[in-house]
């Protein structure tokens, strides 16, 4: 599917919940993690990590951290990456669900507690940026510039999506997923009472879930529009770019876009 339909995603407006928007992002993070759907992108992630020589990544728009721990623990597992440290940050950020994950993996995942914005990280915050599952939320203007940003301040990037842009994964949003959430949601922790009432009583949770996944896969970037933003955001052309997809063993595919400074140097 090369179609991509600029709609708007509840989750991203201003006056949405914040108690729906969190109920969301962690069935998000229980079902990513679940399903570890980014592990075929860990041996591309260690490959650019081993190029830019860092130990600290940088998660920009971590919502819930969905994909983080397992993405992160298979990582530590590479005797160069054993010291690896993860940032989460987001302009909404979920300090509920980052403290979880952050006291199950002291010391390899902490989190920025203030708002990070995407398009400006903070200087403060250095390390190669990853973003996962978010990226099709920026509009072209705003991808690019968040691109750029990385390439200005000399931060490598990884731009991960789990999914492949694909009818069938509409499909399965409208059906599948959401008779999932009903069955998980009492299973994900931290638990939640309002999170409970809004999946049964008031099922807001789903019905918005349903509206923005399914946008989300319409919003998505495929990989020749990735490397399209990527140039135009690095027009002296700084950094190496590749995007394309790859392959869950089980099927599901993860489109990527990863760009790190030409200059190379591999970890002792």
């Amino acid at each position: 599917m090369k179609l991509r339909l600029q709609l708007f995603e509840f989750e991203d407006l201003p006056w949405f919940p914040g108690v729906i928007r969190a109920g969301m992002m962690d069935y998000l993070r229980f079902m990513i993690s679940a399903l570890n759907t980014y592990q075929p992108i860990v041996p591309l992630l260690r490959a650019a990590l081993q190029a830019t020589g860092q130990q600290r990544l940088v998660e920009l728009g971590a919502g819930a951290g969905g994909g983080t721990e397992g993405v992160t623990l298979a990582l530590r597992q590479y005797p160069e990456l054993h010291q690896l440290r993860v940032t989460l940050t987001d302009l909404y950020p979920q300090p509920a669900a980052w403290q979880l994950l952050a006291r199950r993996n002291t010391p390899a995942i902490d989190f920025e507690p203030t708002p990070v914005n995407a398009l400006a990280v903070p200087s403060t915050l250095p390390g190669f940026r990853t973003i996962f599952s978010a990226f099709h939320h920026f509009s072209p203007a705003a991808a690019e510039a968040l691109l750029a940003d990385a390439v200005r301040q000399n931060a490598g990037i990884g731009v991960f999506e789990g999914a492949g842009k694909h009818w069938l994964e509409i499909l399965l949003a409208w059906t599948v997923l959401p008779v999932a959430q009903l069955l998980i949601t009492p299973f994900i922790r931290p638990f939640s009472l309002s999170r409970l009432v809004f999946t049964y009583l008031i099922p807001l949770i789903p019905l918005f879930t349903i509206w923005d996944g399914t946008v989300s896969i319409l919003r998505m970037y495929p990989p020749a529009q990735l490397l399209a933003l990527a140039r135009r955001a690095d027009p002296e052309q700084r950094f190496e770019w590749q995007a394309g997809k790859v392959r869950h063993r089980w099927g599901p595919e993860v489109t990527y876009l990863i760009g790190r400074p030409w200059q190379k140097r591999v970890l002792a």
